[in-house]
């Protein structure tokens, strides 16, 4: 015998015409009194004529909940690796000192396809933020595999996620997973589950986070390049492998805070040009991945490759391009230099006219900004005033607000997966950040006017983004700084939570407000600062920000300012 529910949608919780046995029935059956409980957890007394038949339709839901349990785990055979790719083995690095001198690598690997589509990124190496699917790789999102799953053992995709399929269809090596910050939540480089990643010009210091593995990988290659350019001895075994690329991934400023500290370009893309498919999420609303790398020209080949709607991530909207109209972003920008040429116009005195260039005046006030920081600014701004840009301040008031935009906008949904006496003492340990991330939901979620608030703060997520369309209505790109202060040492472990989180008080705050409104950001070497507690030196970069989709606007303003010279060119020559 059997029962058909006929239902009319999801709240009554069952399928139209699915029929379920009285065998069924009584394995998930529902009794009065967890309908009693599921109506006291709503402040509701159903009166008992009623409760038979509210009971009634929660086993239909009950009903429905076990069909999908039951249900075999289904793989979207779009993400399944290409066969030219396989077989594919790793080699897990951690903390192993002689191979991974930074702590930069995950796991190792080399993945190439032997039937690639193109050959845009031939001969170029990638790596990418652990929290991308490599099938075949463990994934750890930064974290101990107890906390991210409840078991001993890390997961192993079947999958590799859109962006590893299309740089391997693009002819790039995969060599495999960086080290990130514990889920993904720290500015700093010391709170990943395998111990600080280091910055690879100066040991012991912070790279930033959390694609921390990511910049100090890229930036190995970087300081090589840099040191046989300006003929200095190679350090080799300090630095360990590099790659060309790599992709790191960013919901506050996770690409760009550690671009700045390595001395790299790291962009965070328009929100839904690249997909996030097969990629460990924190929130739709400020997931992005971006390319990191070397140089201008490689970051913009790289964001062609990454960039284009997959039919899969709704992140992506219809704004965003076919992957068959995804701008040359590399081919559009030669265009513009030969048009700058032929006018005479690319050379340090005139690479700048007709770029419209805003300096966002509070950026410059916020929380913490070293002078450091203050006058590699100025000199950038000067740099853009020398090339014949038309510089001037642009006064966004609400940009200053934004970070507690923000805030309340994305912290109520950071919830984790498990959190006991146990994973706080761990990451009481190794990044309180995390805590506070979890204490800081709950403590919202049980605010009275939780939902009323949140909805608030999403509502002026548009008038923020509104803010900022329309100052760019007068410029090509707004200017910030990146990073508050250069580049910090690593926390001892013993330190309090207050000690560890003190360096990174502020970090975001010229960052997270693009998260939410989506607008494309990069971050580009500019100069060099002091830092605070020593004699060496380190990168400082610069923030440039465009139209929404005009992500081409960011390159074509970093390349006519580094006709003038590279932010890294501007070395004193004190050696760290």
């Amino acid at each position: 015998m059997s029962v058909v529910f006929l239902s009319t949608g999801p709240p009554t919780g069952i399928c139209r015409g699915h029929t379920v046995t009285l065998t069924e029935l009584k394995l998930c059956a529902v009794d009065v009194e967890k309908l009693r409980s599921v109506a006291k957890k709503l402040n509701v007394v159903v009166d008992e004529k009623e409760e038979e038949h509210y009971r009634h339709l929660l086993n239909g839901l009950d009903a429905t909940n076990k069909q999908i349990a039951e249900l075999p785990a289904y793989v979207d055979p779009r993400l399944l690796p290409c066969p030219s790719t396989l077989p594919r083995s790793y080699e897990k690095l951690g903390g192993t000192r002689e191979k991974n001198p930074l702590n930069t690598w995950s796991h190792q690997t080399s993945i190439h396809s032997s039937s690639p589509t193109d050959e845009r990124l031939k001969g170029k190496t990638v790596a990418v933020k652990d929290n991308v699917s490599i099938a075949g790789v463990p994934l750890t999102g930064g974290t101990f595999p107890e906390l991210l799953t409840g078991k001993s053992e890390y997961p192993i995709p079947e999958i590799d996620a859109v962006a590893v399929k299309r740089v391997l269809e693009s002819a790039a090596t995969v060599r495999g997973s960086a080290n990130c910050e514990h889920f993904s939540m720290s500015p700093l480089s010391f709170t990943s589950a395998s111990g600080p990643v280091h910055n690879a010009w100066l040991h012991g210091y912070t790279t930033g986070g959390s694609s921390s593995g990511c910049a100090a990988i890229v930036a190995a290659t970087q300081v090589r390049k840099w040191r046989r350019k300006h003929g200095l001895s190679p350090i080799d075994a300090e630095l360990g492998e590099g790659v060309d690329m790599a992709i790191g991934g960013d919901q506050g400023g996770s690409v760009r805070i550690p671009a700045s500290y390595a001395g790299i370009y790291g962009l965070k893309p328009t929100h839904g040009l690249i997909p996030y498919t097969g990629i460990i999420s924190l929130l739709p609303l400020v997931d992005h991945i971006g390319p990191m790398t070397t140089s201008l020209q490689d970051n913009m080949t790289l964001l062609s490759v990454l960039a284009g709607y997959d039919g899969i991530d709704p992140r992506c909207t219809p704004e965003t391009p076919l992957r068959k109209n995804v701008p040359d972003y590399a081919g559009l920008l030669r265009s513009w230099t030969q048009q700058k040429e032929a006018k005479g116009e690319w050379t340090p005195q005139a690479s700048g006219r007709g770029l419209r260039v805003g300096v966002i005046t509070e950026s410059l006030g916020v929380l913490g900004l070293s002078d450091e920081v203050k006058a590699v600014l100025e000199a950038a701004i000067a740099q853009f005033k020398a090339i014949g840009a038309d510089i001037q301040e642009a006064s966004i008031p609400m940009h200053l607000v934004g970070p507690s935009i923000w805030t309340i906008a994305t912290r109520s949904d950071v919830t984790p997966a498990q959190f006991d006496q146990k994973a706080f003492e761990v990451l009481n340990k190794h990044n309180p950040a995390v805590v506070n991330m979890f204490f800081n939901s709950t403590f919202l979620n049980e605010l009275p006017n939780a939902n009323a608030m949140i909805a608030k703060a999403l509502t002026h997520v548009q008038e923020l983004r509104a803010a900022y369309d329309e100052v760019l209505k007068d410029f090509d790109v707004l200017l910030t700084p990146i990073n508050p202060r250069v580049g910090s040492k690593h926390p001892e472990y013993d330190m309090n939570a207050g000690e560890k989180m003190e360096p990174a008080i502020g970090a975001t705050l010229n960052t997270c407000q693009f998260n939410v409104t989506g607008h494309p950001a990069l971050s580009m070497p500019a100069g060099w600062g002091k830092i605070p507690d020593g004699l060496g030196m380190l990168p400082v970069g610069m923030q440039l920000v465009a139209k929404r989709f005009d992500d081409l606007s960011l390159y074509k303003a970093a390349a006519a300012w580094e006709v003038a010279g590279k932010g890294l060119d501007k070395w004193n020559g004190q050696a760290n």
